[in-house]
Order: C-alpha cells, then sequence, then structure tokens
C-alpha cells in the first residue's frame, strides 16, 4: 500500500489540520493547544483491532489527568463516530473524521492512497507541539504498542 504524506520524526512540529468532530464544525491541532495529545489513529471504528484500539485509549484517558487529551482520527463519517462512541460507552476519547478531505492522513503520512482510508498510527504531540512519539504500525490487523504510547503521554504530560 501507498502512504500518502511525510513520515513524521520524533522532534518534528506536529502538522495543523482540520477535521470534523460532527458535519457541521471543524476542529485542528490549535483547539487542544496547551495540552498533551495521544492521538490514535484507526482506519475504521467498525473493526476489531481499531475498536480494540479505542476502547484502551478511552480506558487509559480517565487516567491521564485534564493535560491530556486522547484524539482518535479514522475516515469513517462523524454520524458513524457518533453512533460508535454511544454504542461501546466511548467519552473520554474525542473522535475526529478526515473523509472529508483526507488532508489529517496526508500531513501525517497516514492517507492510505489505494484504500483512502488511514493507517494505524499513534503520535503524541507535547504542549510544544512537538511530536514526542510515533508508531507507524506497519500491518493495519496488528495492534499498537499501548504500553510506550501510553509512557509517552505521560512522560509529554509531567
Amino acid at each position: 500500500m501507498t502512504l500518502v504524506g511525510p513520515e513524521l520524526k520524533v522532534g518534528d512540529k506536529a502538522p495543523d489540520f482540520v477535521v470534523l468532530p460532527n458535519l457541521v464544525e471543524t476542529a485542528s491541532l490549535k483547539d487542544t493547544a496547551g495540552k498533551t495529545r495521544l492521538m490514535s489513529v484507526v482506519p475504521s471504528l467498525d473493526t476489531g483491532v481499531c475498536e480494540a484500539q479505542t476502547r484502551r485509549f478511552n480506558e487509559e484517558a480517565g487516567k491521564l489527568g485534564d493535560g491530556v487529551r486522547v484524539l482518535t482520527f479514522s475516515m469513517d463519517l462523524p454520524m458513524a463516530q457518533t453512533r460508535f462512541c454511544s454504542t461501546h460507552g466511548i467519552k473520554n476519547v474525542v473522535c475526529y473524521s478526515d473523509h472529508k478531505t483526507g488532508k489529517f492522513g496526508e500531513a501525517y503520512g497516514t492517507l492510505i492512497k489505494e484504500l483512502r482510508l488511514l493507517s494505524r498510527a499513534i503520535f503524541v504531540v507535547g504542549k510544544d507541539d512537538e511530536i514526542k512519539y510515533i508508531e507507524y504500525v506497519k500491518e493495519m490487523t496488528q495492534h499498537p504498542d499501548y504500553d510506550k504510547a501510553l509512557a509517552a503521554t505521560k512522560a509529554a504530560a509531567k
């Protein structure tokens, strides 16, 4: 599969983006300025690994404190994300849809050209908007390293 966009590195400034939290509003990196962000990127919430990943980070998000925001990005429509969250009790993670433009995926190097889905990845972005941790998961059916991502999030939030 061909990933569109750069392969970001730890120490890079996190690219800004415009995504949809619902059909009307937009959101960007600036909306969480001053917070540490754990950015979980999934192909589709309605698949087993993506569901497990989102549930795991939802459980952990409550333990990370007010200085951390946990964000999930996918190509799912905002209505599907809302339904998924309400059905699965996801209350500590904010879901964002990149379906309209794919610009988040392009900026973070996760847009799969052949499928127009996002590849699985984790980014931890510090309060200073610097990327502190990255994991590009090579196989879509594999889980990310949750422990490393959470440890990097906790370290960045100090």
